[in-house]
């Protein structure tokens, strides 16, 4: 039986700043525009949360129970280690989504009902992820399912709930904090390539190629800092975003240096870092602006 530190580990919480980092983009932007407010920011923030932890104990359950997780590198895995029954990870994926819902819906109550529409679409998203009879993940959609969801819905989303309207810098900053999350997301499928190929999970990674992937994740981790530039025309005070440079080229350090395995999972936590100091530094900017 998974002992608490371990349920913990399951949830993956070094793919937090993922959840964090667009919810504070979205609330600078917000705040930019004069929206703020911060009870629906926090909201936001536990939905970002829970949807996540839900995300993540999903993918355990249901790549678990397929044995893509039986020969894995990298974090703890419940159901592929053998520590957690898969009926009980799939209860915690359940009742982790489920408290998103439940959070989301006051967020819609008290904005519009429409994004209730938006929230069913998310939770959708999480679960057939790795769920169901053709998951997307398997089938290389899985970066641009994390830009769209915690990039594009996620900020904009954020900054909408305060705001109750978006506008240019909020598309800005989604574009950033997609484009960081997908890098998180590639160093993760790059350094399982060997495993994925054999077990038959066809990520996006498995379909580019090993050096075509790490040109991939350069390429996504210089995006957000072409995003600081732009919102130079906000303010001049957003290339504090750029603060965040050295910190993005160590997350890509690993992955340009050739390493394989367990030599990318600072990849995967410096990318995390990056995503987290950019958003915070440039919400901070735009908002203050």
């Amino acid at each position: 039986m998974a002992t608490a530190a371990q349920w913990l580990e399951g949830a993956r919480p070094r793919t937090l700043p993922n959840a964090i980092a667009p919810v504070l983009a979205g609330t600078g932007a917000a705040a930019s525009i004069d929206g703020f407010e911060w009870w629906k920011a926090l909201l936001a923030l536990l939905v970002s949360l829970a949807l996540i932890v839900g995300v993540n104990y999903a993918n355990d359950y249901s790549d678990g129970i397929r044995g893509t997780d039986d020969e894995r590198v990298g974090p703890l895995r419940l159901v592929g280690s053998g520590l957690a029954s898969p009926a009980s990870v799939k209860n915690a994926a359940i009742l982790s989504l489920g408290l998103a819902a439940v959070l989301g819906l006051v967020l819609a109550l008290t904005t519009a009902w429409w994004l209730l529409l938006v929230g069913a679409a998310c939770l959708a998203g999480a679960w057939f992820y790795t769920g169901g009879s053709k998951p997307y993940g398997y089938s290389g959609f899985g970066e641009i399912a994390v830009f769209v969801f915690f990039g594009l819905i996620a900020v904009l989303g954020t900054q909408f709930v305060q705001a109750e309207r978006v506008d240019w810098v909020g598309a800005a900053l989604a574009v950033g904090v997609g484009a960081f999350s997908s890098a998180v997301l590639v160093a993760n499928n790059l350094r399982d390539i060997p495993t994925d190929t054999a077990s038959g999970k066809t990520t996006l990674a498995v379909k580019l190629g090993d050096p075509r992937t790490r040109t991939l994740h350069m390429a996504l981790l210089a995006v957000p800092f072409l995003v600081t530039v732009a919102l130079v025309a906000r303010t001049p005070f957003a290339l504090v975003g750029l603060l965040a440079v050295p910190l993005a080229v160590r997350a890509n350090s690993p992955v340009r240096g050739g390493g394989n395995g367990l030599e990318l999972i600072p990849a995967l936590r410096d990318s995390g870092l990056a995503l987290l100091l950019w958003s915070a530094l440039s919400a901070l900017a735009v908002g203050l602006a």
